[in-house]
């Protein structure tokens, strides 16, 4: 089939109903790939030329109905992609070649894995990997990078000749557990006692919560939410990459994908975290706190996660990337992949090497963190 090839930068010339068609009921479902997310990060201006992130969407056409996409940026540092390529960048440098911009295919800020060949079928998912190659090979940029892809995108991907990358998540998988002290029993025991420890001593500091959903989230918990967010951002004297404005177009855009798990003591709010969460996952991206209570972020950001988990029986929980602290909390080590073109030769040589001896020390560092699981052993083969 022969497809006509557009690059966007502004999603709003495609519009809400005609990409949402493209992405909802389909295998690249997920809440940070429809309109409201997306366009969202680019109108408040996180992701927008002013911040680095220069829109490019690469879409592919058939008459007058959109048939592929990827979420596609003229990246102008690498900030806020969690797949580190800093050390290549400063190889880049130090031999006097411009590293930057590059091409990324990802979600801003959202480690999340997901799509990023969004296709209505698969011969259309072939013609946007070649789409996407042929793109970066004619634009003259230093690089492509795909980033927390599925294996089979990987795969389409390295048959154009991209290198493939291996990293770690950490991801907690319902095991159709009825409630927190069933998950509790699957663990084992120091495990156990550990987590409920945390709990207990969250508790004895007189913190209560409350986790709301879509329009239960009010006006003054967003206010409070991002007070708590720039707030953490703040005591690591570091700037958040989302504004409120952003949050606040979210609220009203996509409701229904969010959940709000706000911790008060002696009548004040004190902590708020943010997640997202469709029919089977639940996304947790966003914490802050207006004062630090030992254990607070563990009951905020993964307790009371988990229990909204088995309580809407969704079938697992990420809870952001990277944190080996997670294993001890149940959580296990999940491959998460990206792909990678650099266009000159020697530099793609060398990170292919660099690749192939990364991928080994993946492999071994999960075989060890399985080893380390919290699960009893009879829970975690089930």
């Amino acid at each position: 089939m022969n497809y006509c090839t557009r690059i966007v930068s502004d999603l709003a010339s495609i519009g809400q109903a005609r990409w949402n068609a493209l992405v909802v009921g389909s295998a690249a479902d997920s809440p940070f790939l429809r309109y409201e997310f997306l366009h969202a990060l680019h109108t408040t201006g996180c992701a927008s030329p002013r911040s680095g992130w220069e829109p490019q969407y690469l879409t592919l056409w058939h008459d007058d109905e959109l048939a592929g996409a990827v979420p596609l940026y003229r990246k102008h540092h690498s900030y806020g992609e969690y797949v580190f390529d800093w050390a290549w960048a400063s190889a880049y440098q130090q031999h006097g070649i411009e590293y930057y911009p590059k091409w990324l295919a990802a979600v801003p800020f959202t480690p999340v894995p997901g799509t990023r060949l969004i296709a209505r079928d698969l011969p259309t998912r072939a013609a946007l990997a070649r789409a996407l190659v042929t793109q970066a090979t004619a634009s003259g940029l230093s690089s492509l990078h795909v980033l927390f892809a599925p294996p089979e995108e990987i795969s389409e991907l390295e048959q154009t000749g991209l290198l493939s990358r291996r990293a770690v998540q950490f991801h907690w998988f319902n095991r159709d557990y009825s409630s927190f002290d069933d998950y509790l029993a699957s663990l084992a025991q120091p495990k156990r006692k550990k987590i409920r420890a945390e709990r207990r001593q969250v508790t004895a500091a007189g913190i209560t919560f409350k986790r709301k959903v879509g329009s239960e989230i009010s006006d003054s918990d967003w206010q409070l939410f991002v007070r708590c967010y720039a707030s953490t951002y703040a005591a690591h004297y570091s700037t958040p990459y989302l504004n409120r404005r952003f949050f606040l177009q979210i609220a009203q855009t996509m409701p229904q994908a969010l959940l709000m798990v706000i911790a008060s003591r002696d009548g004040r709010q004190i902590a708020a975290a943010l997640a997202l969460f469709d029919r089977e996952r639940l996304y947790g991206r966003y914490w802050g706190s207006t004062e630090y209570v030992p254990c607070l972020h563990f009951e905020a950001s993964y307790y009371q996660m988990i229990e909204f988990a088995i309580e809407r029986r969704l079938k697992v929980f990420e809870g952001g990337a990277q944190g080996e602290h997670k294993l001890a909390r149940g959580f296990e080590p999940v491959t998460t992949h990206s792909s990678h073109w650099l266009a000159h030769p020697a530099f793609a040589d060398a990170v292919e090497r660099y690749l192939q001896r990364e991928t080994g020390g993946i492999e071994a560092y999960v075989d060890e963190l399985q080893e380390r699981s919290a699960l009893r052993r009879a829970a975690a083969t089930e």
